[in-house]
């Protein structure tokens, strides 16, 4: 596993996670549970080499980039947790004053990214496998995935890295806060690029990708190939971000 560090602040870093180029089938297939039809066709998509975020965005890291936080309630406050409260323009400004700050071209992945580099070359509903447990990430363990036991539901977001990594060395892709992503909503797969570009034509341009449940979601929510659309200037204390950069703006 690779890391790039971008010093953002004394003693703050940035932590960079190589992810290899390959292809996958994005999606889900007729056998996975809780399948939604917004999940399909089912596609093979191939993609150069990129950078993600080992974690999602932290306060600690946005206070550093943009010189305040979003407001919220005290008990979602603290350095190593997720930024919270991000609606999308706010999103794509933290992506552009650290691209200004560290000279490397930041962004928001994706959607294909970021099911590539969730899945980490797994199969399965979730990258750990065939199910998920409040051991695994963070999200309402009293909403569990099929015949999984109940599991604790934390109530709010935990410190990034809190809970183990995927095979790409990618932490928290599971739960704890849902993430943007660059591609405006649509309802299907049909058409969708196979290169991992964003999707940006078409669709409903009012609505952008978000990924990976949340803390208050249900198990079924938190899968690799779960999807929604959300408007634009959402800012829940559910939603956050992870940046990404292309592999050859730095060779």
């Amino acid at each position: 596993m690779k890391i790039v560090e971008f010093k953002i602040a004394p003693n703050l870093n940035l932590e960079m996670v190589e992810i290899p180029a390959g292809s996958f089938l994005m999606g889900s297939d007729d056998s996975e549970t809780e399948k939604r039809e917004n999940e399909t066709p089912q596609h093979e998509v191939s993609l150069n080499s990129f950078y993600l975020g080992r974690f999602s965005v932290t306060q600690a890291e946005w206070l550093a980039v943009m010189n305040d936080l979003p407001e919220t309630s005290e008990e979602f406050r603290g350095a190593r947790l997720p930024v919270v409260n991000v609606w999308l323009e706010k999103a794509l400004e933290f992506c552009a004053k650290l691209s200004a700050l560290t000279g490397e071209q930041f962004r928001l992945p994706s959607e294909a990214e970021w099911e590539y580099a969730c899945r980490a070359g797994s199969r399965t509903p979730f990258s750990f496998g065939e199910t998920l447990t409040t051991d695994l990430a963070n999200f309402n363990g009293e909403l569990p995935f099929r015949e999984t036991p109940k599991g604790e539901f934390r109530r709010r977001p935990t410190s990034v890295g809190a809970f183990p990594p995927n095979a790409f060395g990618i932490h928290d892709m599971h739960g704890n806060v849902w993430e943007w992503c660059a591609d405006v909503w649509h309802e299907n797969y049909l058409n969708a690029p196979k290169d991992g570009s964003a999707w940006l034509s078409q669709g409903d341009q009012s609505y952008c990708v978000q990924r990976g449940g949340s803390w208050l979601d249900r198990a079924a929510n938190c899968r690799s190939a779960f999807r929604v659309g959300d408007i634009a200037h959402n800012n829940e204390n559910i939603v956050g971000l992870r940046v990404c950069f292309t592999k050859n703006s730095i060779e």
